[in-house]
């Protein structure tokens, strides 16, 4: 069975858990969730799936061309201890690759798709970048080299996206002893915040073990509620534009900087770094924590239905695409996918796009 065709099995459970993660904020008097962010987040993920169908040829393919011409050794995927090793070691290159998504401009804007979110619950879990595999395959090469077969590669990546679904929540507390080695509620709600004490923290996807080996774990702390987003708020529900807005801004301070050094810094330091002469030209305001706001425009009635409706037409036609997808012609497949991003524009522009 095809990984898309796994993510529209397991979707039915997504929402399930959604639907139940807002009755119980309900019943506690915690409600987490807002409708267009939420529709926000999910349509996110639907465009980073359907970005995974056209994109899956060059990011297994380059690993499978790794695997079959420059492998050091040839590991038996019918070993449980293959397949536990692969499945830490997937886990290991991913702390790597989150910890770079966080500390290179480059790989944070694509990342920070799943970042922007003010809200933190189920379906910010399913807010992913469309464009993470333009270099995000390069982490894992080093699986390919030590001769994890393809198939064993491709079902621990989804084993370890899989897990992470359930840590996208306010609902459960602190868990004990499972909080020091596991990724956790607790852990990745810091991981998402934006206060001074929890930025770029616990990367983790299934373990913290990793974390805690090279210095970057720190506990939540209650006396300190999470705040979340990013510094530098999207403030729309434009999906296309919640994918471009960092490549925007780093190619506007390249284009401007006026040393070629700083051109090509700007893409490789860390996010917020800015040559000295483009920020005295285009200066922005100091990140502070008091001073932010939800991004929470009004919307009449009328159209957060139309919205509503649109939005599951929209998955209606993620569902036949992915299903689908190894089955129809390019041009079937393209239509489908203009087709999603279309009534995912038409959504934001009904719950108060900006942009």
């Amino acid at each position: 069975m095809k990984s898309a065709q796994v993510i529209v099995l397991a979707t039915p459970v997504f929402l399930l858990a959604i639907v139940l993660e807002w009755a119980v904020g309900l019943w506690r008097r915690r409600q987490t969730y807002r409708l267009a962010d939420a529709m926000s987040s999910i349509g996110l993920g639907m465009l980073s799936q359907i970005a995974g169908v056209f994109a899956r040829a060059l990011t297994a393919g380059v690993y499978a061309l790794a695997f079959d011409h420059v492998k050091l050794f040839e590991l038996d995927a019918s070993s449980p201890w293959v397949w536990l090793g692969a499945l830490l070691a997937y886990d290991f290159c991913y702390y790597w690759h989150h910890r770079l998504g966080h500390r290179c401009a480059l790989f944070w804007a694509a990342h920070v798709v799943h970042h922007q979110s003010e809200d933190y619950n189920l379906s910010t879990a399913l807010r992913q970048t469309g464009s993470g595999w333009l270099a995000g395959w390069l982490f894992y090469l080093p699986m390919a080299l030590a001769g994890v077969p393809p198939r064993v590669f491709a079902t621990v990546a989804l084993i370890d996206l899989l897990y992470q679904f359930w840590v996208h929540t306010q609902q459960v507390g602190r868990l004990g002893g499972f909080d020091r080695w596991f990724c956790s509620p607790s852990n990745h709600r810091v991981h998402h915040a934006v206060n001074d004490r929890y930025l770029d923290r616990n990367y983790g996807g299934i373990l913290m073990v990793w974390d805690r080996l090279f210095g970057t774990f720190v506990e939540e702390d209650d006396a300190e509620p999470c705040v979340y987003g990013t510094r530098k708020p999207l403030r729309s529900w434009n999906p296309l534009w919640a994918n471009l807005e960092v490549y925007s801004a780093l190619a506007h301070d390249s284009w401007h900087a006026g040393s070629w050094a700083d051109k090509l810094r700007v893409w490789l330091r860390p996010p917020g770094w800015r040559p000295a002469d483009v920020a005295a030209r285009w200066p922005q305001p100091a990140f502070e924590l008091a001073g932010v706001h939800r991004f929470d425009p009004p919307a009449r009635p009328a159209a957060k239905v139309a919205a509503v409706v649109l939005f599951l037409l929209a998955l209606a036609l993620t569902t036949v695409l992915l299903w689908q997808a190894h089955e129809l012609a390019l041009p079937a497949q393209l239509l489908l996918a203009a087709g999603v991003l279309a009534t995912l524009l038409a959504v934001g522009r009904l719950g108060g796009v900006q942009r």
